[in-house]
């Protein structure tokens, strides 16, 4: 009755390989909570990185629409750094309160969803916007002004006597056209660049996190067994 009676053939043991491993269960957690932090840094380093060129594209627009107010729409984009911030701030709000790589809720879909769709019109807007200011830097670059009376009179260089005219009212020193309003223009271009990749990269991310890690992890699986399960030691 006393004595220690070894253990039947079929019977697994206590250390054998039918119980779970603690270090590899604590190795495994570790490692998954790992990936989730991963996989939400860059994210909100992503919607963090569009709230600042946002707001970058949104105060350089403002300060385009001050040099005159003959200024059409399209060329202070002031417009487009105003929906990358409504981007930026609905990425934020789905990362910090609550982000997950798999969807568990109709609510996490739906977000991802609109942040996903957001981010193509945000990169489509910017890339428009910076269209429209490359334009006008190519304009301004063989612009010949003069100021007249309070505004300032571009025009290009053409063949006609009756050739188009630029006229930007409030205007009285044309260097703030042909120099600073240029300067302005062509850092529209860069931010509006920047703002459209990081976009591009924003809509990449959500496709990625909504079905590659899926077809990886059943790949994963179909290599390790046929069958779908994974073979027993």
């Amino acid at each position: 009755m006393g004595k220690h009676q070894p253990p039947r053939p079929g019977t697994p043991d206590a250390s054998g390989p039918g119980d779970p491993d603690p270090k590899r269960g604590a190795e495994a957690q570790e490692e998954e909570e790992t990936r989730a932090c991963c996989g939400c840094r860059f994210p909100l380093a992503l919607a963090l990185l569009q709230l600042a060129l946002g707001v970058a594209v949104t105060v350089l627009g403002f300060l385009m629409a001050s040099v005159s107010p003959s200024l059409l729409l399209r060329d202070t984009p002031f417009w487009a750094g105003i929906i990358v911030c409504l981007v930026a701030y609905l990425g934020l709000f789905m990362l910090c309160v609550s982000y997950q790589v798999e969807e568990r809720t109709c609510t996490q879909f739906s977000m991802k969803l609109a942040y996903f769709l957001l981010s193509a019109l945000g990169l489509t807007v910017c890339v428009l916007a910076a269209a429209f200011a490359a334009h006008h830097y190519s304009q301004l670059a063989q612009f010949t002004c003069e100021p007249v009376l309070d505004s300032c009179q571009c025009k290009l260089p053409s063949v006609e006597p009756l050739g188009r005219t630029f006229v930007y009212r409030d205007v009285t020193d044309c260097s703030s056209v042909t120099g600073t309003f240029r300067l302005f223009l062509l850092t529209q271009m860069v931010l509006n660049l920047l703002c459209g990749l990081v976009c591009l990269v924003a809509c990449f991310l959500m496709w990625k996190h909504r079905y590659q890690v899926f077809y990886v992890g059943t790949r994963l699986y179909s290599l390790e067994d046929p069958k779908g399960q994974r073979p027993k030691a």
